[in-house]
């Protein structure tokens, strides 16, 4: 049955939803999962059934790989040359753009997560990365090397290097981002001659779904891109191990970073991690306090908090702290928190509640380690898993809530002195993904961007994104970058050839 709030989606949402058990994809053909299990896809705003899915195993991941495989090598896909890799992909971006507000909407229902924001941030970026990497489907290349062999002084030799597709990529994916990240994953692969096989999120299968419709209506091969849906014990963990699969790529928590990398050297498969983040937000004394608070919240709370590089550790000198926490809270008071097909809404619920309790737990760690809960600090619902944006103070710098990963709309604030102490305490936590600094002095903002170990630093923004960036961490934040032309190198090999002549 489809879920009442329907109603007042469009018209292609209504009609994906209201097949209520969805398929996987493998080989070009919509399937059920071996074992004939099923999964239940939860609205997290309402804690009802959107629908259910497979609960895929080892033998549909091994269908899935071994058809990824036959596509690798069928003329269809390795014959097909780069300029016709790149019309697909412009012809898969045309699609999201077109399928834009049902995705949008499936992914509010399915994530919870506003649609407005969904549209416009998760969707727009996802059209932009399938175009941004099309364009270097074409511009692959090698080069040719003057090659000087020590012990054969008197030989000719032409040297040069090629850029060969690495093969099958096993794409894991986080439930905070679904369609953006599985586009992250997907459009490099594609780009460079690979195949997928796609692992959404158990708790967010369903725009992967609708995806992999539109990446068969743009005219990919079959078993170029398939989407093995399960849980992580059932099919993530056979995808890693497999020996089929050439590539990882996985966007998660540390934890499963660490034993996705650790099987992944098993058979010696090319991985690329995206891993978690405690991001500081670093406000110096010259700045605006209402700008700094504006920056501050939108930082955290974006996403209701969900995001890797959220930047959940506030820092801003002595002078300014109290003005900045006082209007950090007025902001995150000010937030209205509900449903996210209804656009009066800025945040909507946690992805379940598993997370809800996850977070509530953290905050609960924060009185207990004497802070003070200047805004939010508790559930703000009975029904769906909706938690108040909630801001602490008075905390210690080792404190487990700033050295830990909370993952939701949870920021800890702290007075700093000076651009030294700072610096150290920005970097005092076991993650490295990114920063963001607030300042008109910019003589000072080029003197601390040096300092801080993450692999993006902001300036006078955060979470601001861009295909051409490279994006990526530092430490335990993972290693290998998404976007830019960096991502293009964990698909591809490079190849030495040296011709005597």
């Amino acid at each position: 049955m489809i879920p009442n709030e329907t109603v007042s989606v469009t018209p292609c949402t209504r009609e994906f939803l209201s097949t209520h058990h969805h398929r996987m994809l493998i080989d070009g053909r919509w399937v059920d999962g071996s074992s004939g299990e099923t999964l239940a896809v939860l609205n997290p705003a309402t804690e009802t059934v959107l629908a259910t899915v497979p609960a895929g195993s080892a033998a549909d991941v091994d269908a899935a790989v071994q058809a990824a495989r036959r596509a690798f090598v069928s003329p269809a896909w390795a014959k097909m040359k780069p300029d016709q890799r790149q019309r697909l992909l412009l012809r898969l971006a045309d699609l999201v753009e077109a399928h834009a507000r049902t995705l949008a909407e499936i992914e509010s229902l399915d994530n919870g997560k506003p649609a407005a924001v969904a549209e416009a941030v998760d969707v727009a970026l996802a059209a932009s990365y399938f175009r941004y990497m099309a364009g270097w489907a074409t511009k692959i290349e090698g080069s040719t090397l003057d090659v000087s062999i020590p012990f054969a002084p008197q030989a000719e030799f032409v040297g040069y290097t090629r850029r060969e597709p690495v093969g099958v990529v096993g794409a894991i994916v986080a439930w905070n981002f679904p369609l953006l990240l599985a586009a992250w994953k997907i459009a490099p692969a594609l780009a460079t001659g690979c195949t997928v096989v796609l692992k959404p999120a158990e708790q967010t299968p369903l725009s992967a779904l609708y995806l992999a419709r539109l990446i068969q209506e743009a005219g990919f091969p079959d078993g170029v891109v398939n989407v093995v849906t399960g849980d992580g014990p059932s099919v993530g963990a056979p995808l890693t191990r497999h020996p089929g699969v050439n590539k990882l790529t996985f966007t998660g928590s540390t934890d499963i970073g660490k034993l996705i990398g650790k099987a992944a050297m098993d058979n010696m498969t090319r991985v690329t991690l995206e891993l978690g983040g405690k991001s500081p937000v670093i406000v110096l004394e010259d700045c605006d306090p209402g700008v700094a608070a504006a920056g501050a919240a939108q930082a955290i709370y974006f996403n209701q908090g969900q995001v890797c590089c959220a930047g959940s550790r506030l820092y801003a000198h002595r002078k300014i702290f109290d003005r900045v926490v006082a209007d950090l809270a007025d902001h995150a008071n000010a937030l209205t928190i509900g449903h996210g097909l209804d656009p009066a809404n800025q945040l909507g619920p946690l992805v379940s509640q598993e997370q809800m309790e996850r977070v509530c737990g953290y905050i609960d760690i924060g009185r207990q380690q004497g802070g003070e809960i200047v805004a939010g600090g508790k559930r703000a619902a009975d029904i769906g898993y909706f938690v108040q944006p909630t801001v602490i103070a008075g905390v210690d710098q080792k404190a487990r809530v700033v050295q830990e990963e909370i993952f939701g709309p949870v920021v800890v604030a702290m007075p700093y002195d000076d651009l030294d102490q700072v610096a150290a305490w920005a970097n005092d936590t076991p993650y490295g993904l990114g920063a963001s600094i607030w300042s008109n002095d910019l003589a000072r903002v080029h003197r601390l961007i040096p300092k801080i170990h993450a692999g993006t630093v902001w300036v006078n923004c955060h979470n601001m994104l861009d295909p051409a960036l490279p994006f990526g961490g530092y430490k335990q934040s993972g290693f290998g970058r998404e976007m830019g032309r960096a991502a293009l190198d964990g698909f591809l090999e490079q190849k030495s050839v040296l011709i005597a002549v």
